[in-house]
């Protein structure tokens, strides 16, 4: 709008006032009465949809309902509702004529308690289906974890022998190894190696995860638990397989008793149907990651949101 004025000779801030109030419909939208709260779209539901939520500004959540069908295009939008309370969110979704909501055969949605009671109340006829990256995500977050315990452990444990060298009148020299890292930073270095496969690792990260694995059996097993979770969405192609493998990895993950790898597999025992669900049509939550993304892109071309209605009526003008 600015650029527009420039090369126009207009005062920038009269121009978007005038767009806003005259050129664009705003005024006359049949959803500005409680756009602040909530937008729905009935004739954009379909058969599959993700539910997510994301921040529009100040840290505002919205919970985002959309038509995976409709491939970030048009129609994508079936409701974005302020909030992510089950009951204020229902009562908008519960809008939607009972012959649509019963339409929806699928939804992929994250693991929170909300989103999985919003999918039962509303859409009681879809199979509910836990997005596979934050099944995963949770294994990579208790790599991580125990990784950032040793590094708060081998720091500790430097600045112990520095005060001691100091107290001795000596120089303190660290440990160094062979690839020129010091305990505290093959720890703090270490960090995106874990993340990856080990078949995409670069020579350097090769070495340095080498002497990370022999200096930390612990995390080399665990590195490993959370490729083999990974693994059983790649290899498995049905729900009895996969079940099968979890199993036997939910016990591999018992024998170790690492506290952190307890936490998550008890998440995947307690979500367990929800996640063999991605078998029937291997399907995830990225649809809703990728819709989330354009929102943000679309908010920074704006350089924020001052307005939310007015955010919103161009938002369900491009995707509405």
């Amino acid at each position: 709008m600015s650029s527009l004025a420039e090369h126009y000779g207009l005062d920038a801030k009269q121009l978007e006032s005038q767009y806003k109030n005259h050129l664009s419909n705003y005024r006359e939208w049949d959803q500005l009465s409680h756009a602040q709260d909530w937008i729905l779209f009935e004739k954009n539901i379909g058969s599959y949809v993700g539910l997510d939520e994301t921040s529009l500004s100040r840290g505002e959540l919205y919970t985002v309902l959309i038509n995976k069908d409709a491939k970030g295009r048009k129609g994508s939008i079936i409701a974005m509702i302020k909030g992510t309370s089950v009951k204020t969110v229902c009562d908008v979704l519960l809008q939607l004529s009972r012959r649509r909501r019963f339409q929806v055969r699928e939804i992929t949605l994250d693991m929170a308690s909300n989103m999985g009671q919003i999918a039962k109340v509303c859409f009681p006829a879809a199979r509910q289906v836990v997005d596979r990256f934050h099944v995963q995500q949770l294994a990579f977050e208790a790599v991580q974890e125990m990784r950032i315990k040793a590094r708060w452990e081998a720091m500790d444990k430097e600045n112990l022998e520095m005060a001691y060298s100091k107290a001795c009148g000596q120089t303190y020299q660290p440990e160094v190894f062979g690839n020129g890292d010091t305990r505290k930073q093959l720890l703090a270095r270490s960090r995106y190696l874990l993340f990856k496969k080990d078949i995409a690792w670069n020579p350097s990260q090769s070495r340095r995860a080498e002497i990370l694995f022999r200096e930390y059996p612990c995390i080399k097993k665990a590195y490993y638990l959370s490729l083999r979770l990974g693994l059983i969405y790649h290899q498995c192609k049905h729900a009895d397989t996969a079940m099968t493998r979890l199993a036997r990895w939910y016990d591999e993950v018992d024998k170790t008793g690492f506290e952190s790898f307890g936490t998550v597999a008890r998440t995947v025992q307690t979500h367990y149907l929800r996640i063999v669900n991605f078998f029937a049509r291997r399907s995830t939550n990225a649809a809703s990651e990728s819709f989330n993304a354009k929102i943000k892109a679309f908010r920074a071309q704006l350089r924020g949101v001052r307005d939310v209605s007015f955010f919103l009526y161009r938002l369900s003008n491009i995707y509405g």
